[in-house]
């Protein structure tokens, strides 16, 4: 169906509506769809960027815009991928605009349209699919994120080199999917309690499972944000003593090297009235005293664990 085939269904006077899907469209083709279905200038500008906080907009000409974060986990590089659904819905259209490969609304659109007492609501059903979708698609990177966070635990507690990188990097993951779904929170809120125009009652039942679901999302993101600081910490700390136990090592045997040292630059002044250099036994004494005082202070230091 093209936009102007579109365009004129949405002006005739007859029950349903039309969902036009585009991914990545040009600034040109959202231009053209602006002027056919009448949208306002500043929400087209903002669905063709990527956005830190989804939203939910009442524009005067009775036009919703709806911007979505959406999120995947990639096993194959243990990162998560993230996307953006911009919506304009109205009562003779819902237009959705995809930004990013997590992005993919096929699975949503067949879902409605297995629900036909939903469509029936028009296209609050359309809004209610999509945050359905996206709101799913956020537990296997809740359960993918957990994961990494195990792995960096135990790697911090092992004998192998603290993962800081890895932590930062997981922690600004985490951070990211907060701003995805903390934001949406107070929408859903308000769609479940009807603060939205064109939702029923009926419907809202739909919203507040999917706000239930959100929350326990969020509550899960806020738990792995602070075990990822606790996990910094913890990191920290065993860099730190990992560090000490180099330097007190150093420090042992820096002190057990000196004391032959000290030794041997006596001895080494070649001072004529040194009374042990007639001595018969002098050389192998002196040798046995700075071998035994050495290895007293390694014993000493083996005993206190700095070697």
């Amino acid at each position: 169906m093209s936009l102007e085939q579109a365009a004129a269904i949405c002006t005739r006077e007859q029950e349903g509506f039309v969902w036009l899907g585009m991914f990545e469209p040009s600034p040109e083709l959202l231009a053209e769809v602006q002027a056919r279905f009448g949208l306002h200038e500043l929400a087209v500008e903002d669905a063709q960027s990527f956005h830190l906080r989804p939203k939910i907009e009442q524009y005067a000409d009775g036009i919703q815009f709806v911007v979505l974060r959406t999120a995947r986990y990639v096993d194959e590089r243990e990162e998560v991928e993230f996307g953006e659904i911009s919506m304009f819905l109205s009562r003779q259209f819902a237009i959705t605009v995809r930004q990013g490969v997590a992005s993919d609304l096929h699975p949503a659109r067949l879902r409605l349209e297995q629900r036909r007492e939903l469509l029936a609501e028009g296209t609050a059903s359309v809004l209610w699919a999509v945050l359905d979708q996206v709101v799913d698609s956020y537990a296997p990177v809740v359960e993918g994120l957990e994961r990494d966070i195990e792995e960096v635990e135990a790697t911090v507690f092992s004998a192998e080199l603290a993962p800081t990188q890895r932590i930062y990097f997981l922690r600004r993951e985490v951070t990211d999917f907060y701003r995805a779904v903390h934001p949406l929170l107070g929408p859903l809120d308000s769609l479940e309690r009807g603060g939205y125009a064109g939702v029923s009652e009926p419907l809202r039942q739909y919203f507040r499972d999917v706000n239930d679901h959100l929350k326990l999302v969020n509550e899960e993101v806020v738990a792995q944000r602070d075990v990822l600081v606790t996990v910094l910490q913890a990191n920290m700390a065993v860099l730190s003593v990992q560090q000490n136990e180099v330097v007190r090592t150093i420090s042992g045997w820096a002190a057990i090297i000196a004391v032959p040292t000290l030794f041997a630059s006596l001895y080494g002044m070649n001072f004529e009235h040194m009374p042990e250099l007639d001595w018969e036994l002098g050389y192998p004494a002196v040798v046995a005293l700075m071998l035994l005082t050495a290895f007293a202070l390694y014993r000493y230091f083996k005993s206190i664990r700095w070697l």
